[in-house]
């Protein structure tokens, strides 16, 4: 199971870790891994240009000690610091003793040559301090070794792949002369080295304050965009995750040049911008091809929006889950957790035990509802399907095997679950009957407008709500952007009002138990999943494995992975239909218990 915990719990854990460990230790173990994850994606690291954006705190310091350890592998490195003033001073110099040293040490502002150049954002080298004698041009002294600390094993998680090709415009030898910010240097004057084109600020002219100022942008800052145009790799070190809000407009506008270049790019623990917190981006963020995490998962990197802006996640272990409490923030099932939460038949089970759905659905002007709902609930485990409703004549024609009653839920005979309301149009009248039943309750679709909420809350056996935001906003009085853009706090708020689990459908799909706990994260899906009449099958499967006995919130979640799953294998990349959804969910069962 894959698990995320909030900032509040991480940063407790971190300093628990910290305090057992050497000082400094937790970093670099991160910067290990963070590097060891640039590196993967660049393929040869010699001679790759690399832009580290770089802000205040301990994110800044993880991208400038794994950009030290990039640098001594021959990679072009330039540190463009937000805040000059505020950067990790240990790892900034670690960055420095990797690709050469600088002269300054009186707060000019003095440029470096070599791959360890590090900018303030108007693109002007920040001082460094050490004789100015030993500076270095272009990563000749670099050495090419492996890093010598290692990080514990990681895990990549689902995510649309990186698109950005590492190293698509190769650099060649002597392919430009480096200086060190006027034609006149002398340390550090010869012709560059494999990589070392990009150690220059933009233009052999670039000297440290010598543009006069001017209206509109600085050509310094024009100098930083072209460096991260230029780049094969950008890792963003902007801002952690105790971020709240959009980016500044410095940092915004990096982002920008950031997302439009040819680079990779490769967020520290989060991409910047983005509530770690909530999975809210409540204005300009990095949008990342990988985000390298640290220690767990945070809820932004599994629920939307924010976790579009994340690309792929790879996970570094850096010893944090022997200090993390046991129940997490959010939890993601895989393949196991929901291997072992399937129902099985025994040899003394009969279509009774193994449990009875009632499906209470469909109308006059949408028969199709109840027929899908109906072919979602015999996928679903249980052992017979009861019908209830107008669309009789239409189920049977689909599905002879289901059990028809036309006199209403109350009188339909014994089900162990029921699922209420696709299709239902204006007929409260089911909802209420089904509502005031002792068996535990799926509510979808028109059954949720039509549900009266203290009927809900005064219920003894478990609520299962499966709205999709348009639904939820209406429920909650708010607009839908406002459920798209805060899908846990909706859920969560959802849960609290009706007191019933609520399974939140959409491109991140949530699962909020009643009881509390860990919010579920559904990690299986497709856009072509936005059918119509897919949530009708998902309302069938999920209320079948309610009647086969699992609590709300697993046949929730359990249902929401299978038809997630299934929606995969019936697409295969091509529109699908509601009904091929349905059919592919035995060839989902089976891939989850042969797994």
């Amino acid at each position: 199971m894959r698990t995320a915990y909030n900032v509040e719990t991480v940063r407790a854990a971190e300093r628990e870790l910290m305090a057992r460990l050497p000082e400094g230790a937790l970093m670099q173990r991160a910067a290990a891994g963070l590097a060891a994850a640039c590196a993967d994606l660049l393929g040869r690291v010699y001679g790759r240009r690399v832009v580290l954006l770089v802000g205040s705190g301990d994110n800044g310091g993880d991208a400038l000690y794994a950009g030290a350890r990039l640098a001594r592998r021959g990679a072009g490195v330039t540190a463009v610091l937000l805040s000059p003033d505020r950067a990790h001073s240990a790892g900034l110099a670690a960055l420095r003793r990797a690709g050469g040293r600088a002269v300054g040490i009186d707060g000019r502002a003095t440029p470096t040559p070599g791959p360890g150049r590090a900018l303030g954002i108007d693109g002007r080298a920040t001082p460094t301090p050490g004789p100015a004698a030993q500076a270095t041009a272009g990563p000749a002294q670099a050495t090419a070794g492996p890093a010598q600390a290692t990080a514990g094993p990681a895990q990549v998680t689902a995510g649309p792949a990186a698109q950005a090709t590492a190293g698509s415009a190769p650099a060649t030898a002597g392919s430009a002369q480096a200086t060190a910010g006027s034609a006149q240097a002398t340390a550090g004057s010869a012709p560059a080295t494999a990589g070392s084109a990009q150690a220059t600020a933009g233009s052999a002219q670039a000297t440290a304050g010598s543009a006069p100022a001017t209206a509109g942008p600085a050509p310094e800052t024009h100098a930083v965009e072209r460096l991260i145009e230029q780049a094969d790799l950008v890792l963003d070190g902007i801002v952690g995750i105790g971020g709240k809000g959009g980016l500044r407009p410095d940092a915004a506008r990096l982002a920008e040049v950031a997302d439009r270049s040819r680079a990779a790019v490769v967020a520290v623990d989060l991409p910047s911008g983005v509530d770690a917190d909530t999975g809210e981006v409540r204005g300009a963020a990095v949008r990342a091809d990988l985000t390298v995490t640290f220690g767990t998962h945070k809820p932004g990197l599994l629920v939307d929006p924010a976790r579009e802006y994340a690309g792929s996640v790879r996970l570094v272990d850096i010893g944090l889950s022997a200090v993390l409490p046991a129940e997490a923030e959010l939890e993601a099932l895989q393949h196991a957790d929901v291997r072992r939460l399937l129902p099985v038949p025994t040899g003394e089970s009969d279509k009774y035990r193994r449990g009875v759905v009632g499906i209470a659905a469909g109308s006059a002007r949408y028969p199709g509802a109840a027929v899908l709902a109906v072919h979602g609930a015999l996928r679903g485990g249980a052992g017979a399907v009861r019908y209830v409703g107008p669309a009789a004549d239409a189920v049977i024609a689909r599905f002879p095997e289901t059990l028809v009653s036309d006199r209403g839920p109350k009188h339909a005979g014994r089900v162990q679950a029921w699922v209420v309301g696709p299709g239902a149009g204006d007929d409260a009248s089911a909802v209420g009957e089904v509502l005031a039943s002792q068996v535990p309750v799926l509510i979808d679709a028109d059954g949720l407008r039509l549900a009266d909420r203290d009927a809900v809350r005064a219920r003894a056996a478990p609520t299962l709500m499966t709205p999709h935001a348009g639904e939820a906003a209406a429920l909650l009085g708010v607009a839908r952007e406002e459920v798209e853009g805060a899908r846990l706090a909706s859920a969560r708020e959802l849960a609290a009002r009706y007191d019933a689990t609520v399974l939140l459908k959409g491109s991140t799909t949530l699962v909020v138990d009643a009881g509390g706990g860990a919010v579920r994260v559904n990690p299986t899906g497709t856009a072509w999943l936005a059918t119509a009449g897919s949530g009708d099958v998902l309302s069938g499967l999920a209320g079948s494995l309610l009647a086969s006995g699992l609590s709300a919130a697993d046949a929730g979640s359990v249902g929401a992975y299978l038809h997630g799953l299934a929606g995969r294998f019936a697409a295969d990349g091509a529109p699908v239909g509601a009904h091929d959804v349905a059919e592919a969910v035995p060839a989902a069962w089976r891939d989850v218990t042969d797994a």
